[in-house]
């Protein structure tokens, strides 16, 4: 495998400029680094997030060997390292293969999938997703068909708590009591199979996708044109059916709010304890992610968090005490929850502000609404649901309340700091 990893090539751009459609689709991978104003960026898909401690410590190895030090998490419960010296790819394909982080050179920028962070750890849930999460990862990868997805089209596997339901992914798997739900898109209508053919079902859907956007280039679902995308369920039930797989159209409405996972431990353990840690902007140095990673499996979640599972009961409360003290958000009262924010200056050049400055002076007690700070107009990596958006202008900064797909500015901020922490707050605390 490393004899295709061994170019690794290096194309200008910032993250989320990568994914423009504009210029094709460049999103970063593994293999494919993107030039940065900080250095190259590599993005490192965890289908589910899910890490053990030594593809975890691998990690760690890479950010310290290669990069800035520091790990990123983004908003599908991938990592990022930045920083990265240009002529490192084939040094870091090599440490991330040998970590088993590679299982396939040529799928690794499609293996986009986030899950259920609490599945099969708190009794909630109509089932434990993880053998569709073993499954999809391993049909993924053995398909040529699903090399020509784009890196932005997104899986989402819920168990019917409807966490990961919201986030609007191009084939979402939703567990139920009698199998499970496939949606497609983002609309209300799903297909019912069987739960032991979920994950099959996915790939299909996939499939077919493909084969709509076949004259569009559209790169997700939702690029199709309407007549398109109406048509699409209809075929993936005639191929599912036409594959054996008993399949039948039903509608459930899609979950509105993504609710983010609690921090603390995670109740209903079976002789073992979870902890929920949130990650201040997403960003863990070498000491925290050591911390985290060597403390039991990792499950990074898509609002830039982590859930340390298999933990010992009785380590649980020194542990928990341990992360608040490496700074980590593990209760609902620290100031740095709900927080989020892009990379700003000078990792980004299109950012107008350094976002994460902004917001470390901003932060102040928690909100009832997330706030989320971005560098441009782009607004890369901010959440779904319902947020105040907070973007820098050439002049300050504009203030929005986001909830689905209507936006209220609430206010614009030139230049002064204390103000705009006051607007920012004001905004949170906000619903209508």
């Amino acid at each position: 495998m490393l004899a295709a990893m061994s170019a690794s090539p290096l194309t200008p751009s910032s993250p989320g400029d990568a994914c423009a459609r504009s210029s094709g689709d460049a999103c970063p991978g593994a293999l494919r680094l993107h030039r940065a104003d900080d250095g190259a960026l590599a993005r490192i898909r965890i289908p589910g997030g899910v890490l053990t401690p030594p593809r975890a410590a691998a990690l760690g190895q890479a950010a310290e060997r290669f990069g800035d030090g520091e790990l990123h998490l983004t908003s599908r419960g991938n990592v990022q390292l930045r920083g990265l010296a240009p002529d490192c790819g084939a040094e870091l394909a090599g440490l991330l293969d040998e970590a088993g982080l590679l299982p396939s050179a040529r799928h690794e920028r499609v293996r986009n999938v986030v899950a259920s962070p609490f599945s099969g750890l708190d009794g909630l849930g109509a089932l434990d997703i993880r053998p569709w999460l073993t499954g999809l990862d391993r049909l993924l990868c053995g398909s040529d068909r699903a090399t020509a997805l784009s890196g932005r089209f997104l899986f989402a596997l819920d168990d019917g708590r409807g966490d990961v339901d919201a986030l609007g992914a191009d084939l979402t798997l939703l567990g139920h009591d009698e199998g499970a739900l496939l949606r497609i898109g983002d609309g209300d209508a799903v297909l019912r199979v069987p739960s032991s053919d979920a994950p099959r079902a996915a790939l299909t859907a996939a499939e077919a996708f493909l084969d709509s956007a076949r004259d569009s280039g559209a790169w997700r679902v939702k690029d199709l044109p309407d007549a398109v995308a109406a048509e699409l369920p209809a075929e993936a039930v005639r191929r599912l059916r036409q594959a054996g797989v008993d399949v039948t159209p039903d509608r459930r409405p899609r979950t509105p709010e993504a609710l983010p996972p609690a921090p603390g431990p995670v109740p209903g353990g079976r002789g073992e304890t979870a902890l929920s840690v949130g990650v201040p902007l997403g960003r863990l140095d070498l000491t925290q992610w050591r911390l985290l990673s060597s403390a039991g499996e990792l499950r990074l979640t898509p609002w830039r968090g982590a859930v340390v599972t298999g933990i010992r009961t009785d380590r649980a409360a020194g542990l928990l005490d341990g992360l608040s003290g490496a700074g980590l958000i593990t209760g609902p009262g620290s100031p740095w929850a709900g927080v989020g924010a892009c990379i700003g200056r000078p990792g980004c050049a299109k950012s107008l502000a350094d976002v994460r400055a902004d917001a470390g002076a901003a932060v102040g007690p928690a909100g009832r609404l997330p706030v989320y700070w971005s560098g441009c107009e782009r607004r890369c990596g901010h959440p779904h649901g319902e947020w105040i958006d907070v973007v820098a202008t050439p002049g300050g900064h504009r203030i929005s309340h986001v909830r689905g797909d209507r936006t209220t500015e609430t206010a614009t901020v030139r230049d002064d700091p204390a103000a705009l922490a006051a607007a920012v707050a004001a905004a949170r605390g906000t619903r209508t």
